[in-house]
C-alpha cells in the first residue's frame, strides 16, 4: 500500500497566511516588495521563526535577526485576525483528491508548520459533512522543532508515523522548498502549481506538476501506478 504525505497551506487551503506575512511587514519593510513568489521561495514550509527571519533578509531589511522575532509575533497576529474575519476555505480540487484518496483507502498525514492548521482544516468541511482534519491517519501539523524543509525531516517523520517506506510515499507540494524536502527523503514528489510556478517546482525536483489535483488520478495511486521516471 502507498501513502500520502500532503502539504496543507497552498495545497488543501487557501489560507491567509501569505497576506498575513505581507501585512505584518508594514513599518519594516514595503509590504507591495513581499511577493507571491518570495512567499513561495523563501517562506513556505518553514517554521514561523525561520520564515521571518529568511523574509526579513531576503528583503534587506537591516538587523534582519533582530527584528526577526517582532515579526513572526506580528504575523502570527494578523494571521489571526484574517482568518476570524474572512475565514479559509478548502481548494475544491484538494478536497475532492483527499476524499478520493480516503475512500481508495490510502494512508495519509497532513504536514505544516503552523500551529493553526487543525482549526482550519477543522472549519472545512467535507462533502458528507464531516471534517477535512479527520480524514488524515497522521497528523504532523505545528511540529516544528526540526530543522525546516528543504530539509527532509519533516517528511521523513510523517512517513514513519504511516509506517511506510519514505520511497513508498508520494508528497504534494506546492512550494519549491517542499518538493526539495521530499526528493531529499527519497520520496515521489507532486508539484501543484497555483500561482503559475510551475517551472519552479520542476526546477526544484518534482516527479511531475499539475494545475489541479483533478489531474491525477487516485485509482493509479492505489494499484501502485505513480507519476513516471524521476525528473
Amino acid at each position: 500500500m502507498r501513502a500520502l504525505i500532503l502539504d496543507v497551506d497552498g495545497v488543501l487551503l487557501a489560507s491567509p497566511h501569505e497576506q498575513a506575512w505581507r501585512d505584518a511587514l508594514a513599518g519594516l519593510a514595503d509590504p507591495a516588495r513581499f511577493t507571491s513568489r518570495l512567499y513561495q521561495e523563501r517562506v513556505a514550509g518553514r517554521p514561523r521563526a525561520g520564515g521571518a527571519l529568511a523574509a526579513l533578509e531576503a528583503l534587506g531589511v537591516p538587523g534582519a535577526a533582530d527584528r526577526a522575532p517582532e515579526y513572526a509575533v506580528r504575523k502570527q497576529a494578523r494571521l489571526e485576525v484574517l482568518i476570524r474575519t474572512y475565514g479559509v476555505r478548502a481548494y475544491p480540487d484538494g478536497l475532492r483528491f483527499v476524499e478520493r484518496a480516503a475512500a481508495a483507502n490510502l494512508p495519509m498525514a497532513v504536514v505544516s508548520a503552523s500551529r493553526n492548521a487543525d482549526a482550519m482544516l477543522r472549519a472545512c468541511p467535507r462533502s458528507d459533512g464531516g471534517n477535512l482534519l479527520d480524514l488524515f491517519s497522521a497528523n504532523l501539523n505545528g511540529h516544528d522543532e526540526g530543522p525546516g524543509k528543504p530539509d527532509p525531516w519533516i517528511v521523513l517523520r510523517a512517513a514513519a508515523d504511516l509506517k511506510t517506506p519514505p520511497q513508498a510515499c508520494l508528497v504534494v507540494e506546492d512550494a519549491p522548498a517542499g518538493v526539495q524536502a521530499a526528493r531529499a527523503a527519497g520520496a515521489l514528489a507532486l508539484g501543484v502549481a497555483r500561482q503559475a510556478d510551475a517551472g519552479a517546482l520542476r526546477a526544484a525536483g518534482a516527479h511531475r506538476v499539475v494545475a489541479s489535483l483533478d489531474e491525477v488520478e487516485v485509482r493509479d495511486l492505489a494499484a501502485g501506478r505513480w507519476l513516471g521516471a524521476p525528473a
